[in-house]
């Protein structure tokens, strides 16, 4: 459902690319071309600037991009709540979380539930926790799953166990063999850390505040986007890293890596988040709540 237009400006929007937003939405980029010169006929107004190789959006395009947002969300859900009238599940899933948990938790749960529910569709999206739980509040994402301390404004969240942190570096690391990592050692090696606004880097900060340790006290040698960047340049020597355990088991398996626990431990809460007051639908809330079980029991 949904006008087909508004689906094509909005992935247009999403991707900023013609040929981006043809791929994702198995067209050609003349039948973009074609939705969007119908639709800004239509509005009579200009949605997009083309101008210099880069796409944009006008005013009137990102006043447009936020009503074509809401209307196909209201579309997903009528579509959602009348299949649910018929006890049908099916429908789609938008899902936000951070590639610590997205990497290496979910694809194998995710797994299980498609397996459970073959009629539902999830469209997971990996960002830093942040951005996430900024996305869930404003409508973009159905829930996210996110590891960031306390509440959250304008979200519900529901506990789905908490996940340990580790100091990770390669076999050869001076700290390889210590029992156990404190905080006030981490000042004196190179670090390899995530963006800001990551989970993982907001925990670390905190263990490290409570060590008498400032942040920018770290010889921090790069800061990588992702899990798998984190995990790949710790791999080469260049630094250690702090890491969810499960995010290095199999690392740790090959031998390429060496997971120490930090000292005091480190643990850091996983929770599902939803918009507050938001409608969740049955396919909104089964997934939740399988995801929820299935973490609690991972997590353990």
């Amino acid at each position: 459902m949904g006008d087909r237009r508004l689906q094509v400006f909005y992935a247009l929007a999403q991707h900023r690319s013609f040929l981006r937003a043809a791929q994702a939405l198995f067209m050609s980029q003349s039948a973009v071309h074609f939705q969007i010169r119908q639709l800004e006929a239509e509005l009579n107004t200009r949605l997009l600037e083309r101008g210099k190789g880069v796409l944009d959006l006008t005013p009137s395009g990102r006043i447009a991009f936020d009503y074509a947002e809401r209307i196909l969300a209201l579309s997903r859900e009528m579509e959602t709540r009348l299949a649910e009238v018929t006890d049908d599940m099916r429908g789609a899933l938008r899902l936000g979380t951070p590639s610590g948990i997205g990497d290496q938790l979910l694809p194998a749960l995710l797994a299980e539930f498609s397996a459970l529910y073959p009629q539902v569709t999830v469209h997971l999206d990996i960002v830093n926790s942040a951005a996430v739980a900024e996305g869930v509040a404003a409508g973009k994402w159905d829930m996210g799953l996110v590891a960031l301390p306390g509440p959250l404004p304008g979200l519900d969240c529901e506990s789905c166990g908490q996940a340990e942190l580790r100091f990770v570096c390669t076999p050869d690391h001076p700290l390889a063999r210590s029992r156990s990592v404190s905080g006030r050692a981490l000042k004196d090696f190179e670090a390899i850390v995530r963006e800001p606004g990551s989970g993982c880097r907001q925990a670390a900060e905190g263990f490290l505040a409570a060590a008498g340790t400032a942040p920018d006290a770290l010889k921090v040698v790069l800061q990588a986007g992702s899990t798998e960047a984190l995990k790949a340049a710790a791999a080469t020597g260049l630094g250690y890293a702090i890491v969810f355990a499960q995010a290095v088991e199999r690392e740790v398996g090959a031998g390429s890596l060496v997971s120490l626990p930090l000292k005091p431990r480190l643990e850091q809460g996983i929770c599902l988040v939803y918009r507050q007051g938001q409608y969740r639908s049955r396919v909104v809330a089964t997934c939740g709540e399988f995801l929820r079980r299935r973490l609690q029991e991972t997590l353990l």
